[in-house]
């Protein structure tokens, strides 16, 4: 079997139509690649399609602000992909004059392009044969060819770059990556793939075998750690106050309110008055019923408590925070946390 032909010919006649694939131009496929990390390629569409309008080079992206990028980013999480996209744009239109460098050594050296991303652009633009590897490669190789070397360890990347370069068409590595990733994305999928209609069936070892659903093997799984906000929404005359996030943590660059961070939920008014500053409280303060959202991350699950205050004075805002209209909040990239409560609230 001649894995390479038969993966490209099922891709010529079942890949969906993504408009990153009608195009070479290297800045779109970048923010393509980029975008599609940890996101659906449904969702994923639309960001593409906003980002090109507004940023339409390079250099637009350079020019812009950072609070504006993270505000149409908005909704994606995993707001670092953001951040290195908006300094690379800065790199690359500083010291390259707007010309996206096509050379995978370079690439790697620019803020947020590792092994994967590099691979992508240089092959997808110019048809180099670096070999893609990604989640869905990582399965599908696994799946077919039985291996059960960890894919979080150093030993089982080296040997799935091993034979994922051997695999390589690399006459034709543009569309061969396209292929491998695409099969991964839409036949071989994590979860209930179609291995009836596969068209490596009759090769593939856990299918043989019994054991799709075990494939990739992981060494270990990374422990969920679970964190306690408690939000304080001062709110007087429609007026609020913000905080902008600074700290390399979740979030980098995105705008909440005032946080107090706790080991434990804080269930009722007493407990909350323990831990508030001084210069956070007022006697004529009100203290209103809170709202508490339970929000999802990769690794961590924040439980988040929003009190809202009442008061005649708002306090004197720190360092990072300040104060707008309570119907200017919109303007302001916030994590998707911070908008399901805008949602119940406004």
């Amino acid at each position: 079997m001649d894995f390479s032909t038969v993966l490209i010919d099922w891709y010529e006649h079942n890949k969906r139509d993504l408009p990153w694939r009608k195009t070479k131009n290297p800045y779109y496929i970048w923010l393509s690649e980029t975008i599609l990390q940890q996101t659906r390629v449904n969702q994923g569409i639309n960001y593409y399609y906003s980002f090109i309008k507004k940023y339409p080079t390079i250099h637009d992206l350079a020019k812009a602000e950072l609070d504006d990028v993270l505000k149409l980013w908005q909704g994606l999480g995993y707001y670092s992909r953001a951040v290195n996209l908006h300094q690379t744009a800065k790199i690359i239109s500083i010291q390259y004059n707007g010309k996206f460098p096509i050379d995978y050594p370079t690439l790697l050296k620019l803020k947020g392009i590792g092994e994967y991303t590099a691979s992508a652009i240089v092959s997808f633009v110019s048809n180099q044969p670096y070999p893609v590897i990604d989640g869905n490669v990582y399965r599908v190789l696994s799946r077919i060819f039985g291996i059960e070397d960890c894919i979080d360890t150093q030993n089982g990347k080296k040997t799935f770059k091993k034979l994922a370069t051997k695999l390589l068409n690399k006459e034709n590595a543009s569309v061969y990556n396209q292929a491998i990733m695409e099969f991964g994305a839409i036949q071989c999928k994590p979860k209930s793939p179609n291995c009836e209609e596969c068209i490596f069936r009759s090769y593939c070892f856990a299918f043989i075998n019994k054991k799709v659903e075990l494939f990739p093997l992981k060494k270990s799984k990374t422990k969920q750690k679970t964190r306690f906000f408690n939000y304080l929404v001062f709110n007087t005359n429609k007026s609020i106050i913000l905080n902008k996030r600074i700290n390399k943590d979740v979030w980098f660059g995105l705008h909440e309110f005032p946080l107090i961070e706790t080991d434990k939920q804080i269930n009722n008014q007493e407990e909350l008055l323990q831990i508030l500053p001084k210069s956070f409280t007022n006697k004529s303060d009100v203290y209103l019923p809170s709202i508490k959202i339970e929000h999802q991350l990769s690794h961590q699950k924040i439980i988040a408590t929003f009190w809202k205050i009442n008061t005649k004075k708002l306090p004197k805002p720190v360092k990072n925070q300040f104060i707008i209209s309570l119907n200017a909040i919109h303007q302001f990239a916030v994590p998707r946390l911070i908008e399901k409560y805008i949602q119940k609230i406004l």
